[in-house]
């Protein structure tokens, strides 16, 4: 009866079996040697084991504690509850899981391993499920520690950026501090450069360092010598010739100063440098003489006593000074010719001086008054004074040196040779000089020749054409009053060798002011009156000459440099206005202006009172340089129309109609030419181009032919070569 009532009261279906809860047990052993997710945990467990053994509805569970095995299912549910309570309060060694080493340091490692062999013994006496419940708690735990790891690694990388920020901030400040640094160093530098004393040869204080240099060098030039030959000399003014000796070497040493810091050009630049410069002064070849020149060759003095002046010789290397002195005044003198004839003359005294100190020294070794050649014996009153010794000798130099005089014979050896080297360098200086001389004379008279050639071919040409005596006169005297008004050279030829800008220059400094003057150029570009500055053509006209006469083509225009003009009537004696300096006339001619009714022909009779000077511009010189300027083209026209309605002068129909036909036939003209030249280039081009393709063909032809030629032995050892 009790059976029947335990199977009625629990169903097959839904009676919990201690095989149930085995099975159970199974499962989370089974589950302890698989990975478990960060998801699960304890509290999960444990309600899945509650459950496990209360899963059944409400009214079984009151059945199931009230049935025959209800005492042994309570007691494997309290069984369940000591182990759980148990696992709470044991520890159990954390088996090595990867995603936990992931977010480990080396420091939860060692404590890992530490723990590990503190409980191996009790590894064994946990129980499975209890093991597994304790390593599912100790991963909860070390969730928030990966977390933390996260945020420190975030928190270390955002350092790195920050740091990295930080040093790229640095690296730029530093990079901004050494530019700045940079740019002081080179600001240091210009200012070293501006501080540093730098002579630059092109300026006027370099030519006045000169002047002063050459005086101590043209001193020891004439000097040494004399005080070398007259003891005399030497030994009246031995304090005076203390201080001046002393006083060149001072500006010996000066001077070399200074030419360690004589800029030069480089590139068209002015070197400031002051170690290229220093190399550069190295390298010159007066640098050894000056060094020569400066060698303190007085100490030897101090032992042979100081009446011994030809001890200064070696202050003569720095003659190349002096030399370059001469040269910079021959440039920059307004009178080139007449400082050639006086540095002529110099060189000639130099020359004379050394060969008279030469020849008393000579005379002196060999005994004053032994024979009739040597200077006389110093013991006669009359040659023994210093002044008769010098104007002595510097006679006898400059008769034998000159070959125009009688000296006296020479008679031992060393007399011969000394008068026959005299005698060779007279003729061949002298020579030289006096050639020199010749040809300078002949250049300061070349002008006046030359003018002179001209007005002698054009009294031939004259004289040939029976031309009258009047006009003949007239003609001599136009050439009379160029040649005493200095207006004989011709500025083009004159100004030819210099440059475009400089010619330019030159022009708006003399004509500029005179062309302004004209009331349509006076709004003119700048670059339109230059081009213009350099057409003008100076013209002068003699007494009675007419510039114009009423009628004539107008094909140029006039301005008055100097002079007067005169509007005359048809007589040629009545006159209207005169025009002096400054007035222009003919501008309207050469416009060409459409509608003018005078066209380009002249409206008056223009004479000249007595002598002009013109300045004339050409139409075709004013179209020329109007091409590249059509803005100032145009402005001009309106002033020139402008100019014409207001005196009356213009037909204003034909002013506003359309193009001139015959502006259009010169234009299709023009451009015809234009086709031709060009067809012709291109024809010559594709002639070329012809015969250069036949002659790559050819040449293309018989390289095949020489290829066909080749036998296969031949192209078989070429290949064998080449292997």
């Amino acid at each position: 009866m009790a059976n029947v009532c335990t199977k009625q009261s629990y169903p097959s279906s839904h009676r919990p079996s201690m095989q149930g809860a085995k099975d159970k047990l199974d499962e989370t052993d089974n589950s302890a040697c698989r990975p478990h997710s960060i998801c699960e945990d304890t509290t999960s467990v444990m309600q899945g084991v509650i459950s496990a053994a209360t899963s059944q509805p409400q009214e079984s569970r009151r059945s199931s504690f009230t049935g025959a095995g209800a005492m042994a299912r309570l007691s494997h549910f309290l069984f369940m509850l000591r182990n759980w309570a148990s696992n709470r309060l044991q520890h159990e060694v954390e088996r090595p899981d990867s995603f936990l080493e992931r977010f480990r340091g080396p420091e939860l490692k060692d404590l890992s391993s530490r723990g590990s062999n503190a409980h191996t013994s009790t590894q064994s006496e946990v129980d499975p499920c209890a093991k597994q419940l304790w390593m599912l708690k100790q991963k909860t735990k070390m969730l928030p520690l990966a977390k933390r790891r996260k945020k420190t690694m975030r928190k270390q990388r955002k350092r790195k950026k920050d740091g990295d920020k930080k040093d790229d901030k640095k690296e730029k400040k530093d990079k901004k501090k050494d530019y700045k640094k940079d740019d002081k160093k080179a600001a240091k530098q210009e200012d070293l450069l501006k501080e540093t004393w730098i002579m630059d040869p092109a300026t006027d204080n370099y030519y006045r360092w000169l002047s002063i240099i050459a005086v101590p060098i043209f001193y020891n030039l004439m000097m040494v010598i004399t005080r070398a030959c007259f003891n005399e000399l030497q030994d009246t003014y031995t304090i005076l010739w203390v201080i001046l000796d002393y006083t060149s070497d001072a500006l010996y040493y000066i001077d070399t100063y200074v030419r360690s810091r004589t800029g030069f050009l480089e590139q068209g630049l002015l070197v400031k440098d002051t170690k290229k410069l220093l190399n550069h002064y190295i390298k010159t070849p007066q640098f050894k003489y000056e060094i020569l020149s400066m060698i303190p060759t007085d100490i030897i003095m101090l032992k042979v006593g100081y009446n011994n002046p030809e001890l200064r010789f070696n202050r003569l290397f720095r003659m190349g000074r002096l030399f370059e002195f001469c040269d910079r005044t021959e440039t920059r003198t307004s009178c080139p010719n007449i400082f050639r004839i006086s540095n002529l003359v110099l060189y000639i005294l130099v020359i004379i001086h050394w060969n008279a100190c030469i020849f008393f020294a000579i005379s002196k070794t060999i005994g004053f008054g032994t024979d009739t050649w040597v200077y006389p014996n110093i013991s006669h009153p009359e040659y023994g004074r210093l002044a008769r010794k010098y104007i002595y000798c510097l006679y006898w130099s400059t008769l034998t040196l000159t070959t125009i005089g009688e000296t006296p014979p020479p008679v031992k050896d060393i007399e011969y040779l000394f008068v026959i080297t005299d005698f060779l360098i007279g003729v061949l200086i002298f020579a030289t000089i006096v050639g020199n001389v010749g040809a300078m004379i002949s250049n300061m008279n070349a002008s006046r020749a030359e003018f002179q050639a001209k007005i002698d071919s054009i009294k031939q040409y004259m004289q040939f054409r029976k031309v009258t005596k009047d006009l003949e006169a007239r003609v001599i005297k136009w050439f009379d009053y160029l040649w005493t008004e200095k207006k004989t050279c011709d500025e083009k030829e004159v100004l030819k060798n210099l440059p475009y800008k400089l010619r330019a220059e030159i022009a708006i400094n003399v004509h500029l002011d005179t062309l302004k003057k004209v009331r349509i150029f006076q709004d003119c570009e700048a670059g339109l009156l230059i081009e213009l500055v350099l057409k003008l053509q100076p013209q002068v006209f003699s007494p009675g000459d007419y510039i114009c006469k009423k009628g004539d083509i107008g094909r140029e225009m006039y301005i008055i440099k100097e002079g007067k003009l005169a509007v005359v009537a048809d007589d040629g004696v009545t006159q209207f206005v005169v025009l002096s300096d400054g007035a222009y006339f003919g501008e309207i001619s050469i416009l060409g202006i459409k509608g003018s009714k005078a066209g380009n022909r002249r409206t008056a009779n223009i004479r000249s009172v007595g002598y002009s000077d013109l300045f004339a511009l050409s139409k075709d010189d004013l179209m020329e340089a109007l091409t590249e300027y059509p803005e100032a083209k145009k402005a001009l026209e309106e002033k020139g129309k402008a100019i014409l309605m207001k005196d009356n002068l213009i037909d204003e129909t034909v002013a506003n109609a359309g193009a001139d036909p015959k502006d259009l036939e010169e234009k299709i003209l023009r451009l015809e030419s234009n086709l031709d030249v060009m067809s012709t280039k291109f024809a010559k081009l594709m002639a070329e181009y012809m015969s250069y393709q036949s002659k790559i063909k050819q040449r293309l032809t018989y390289m095949e032919n020489k290829v066909k030629t080749l036998q296969s032995q031949h192209l078989s050892e070429v290949v064998e070569d080449k292997k």
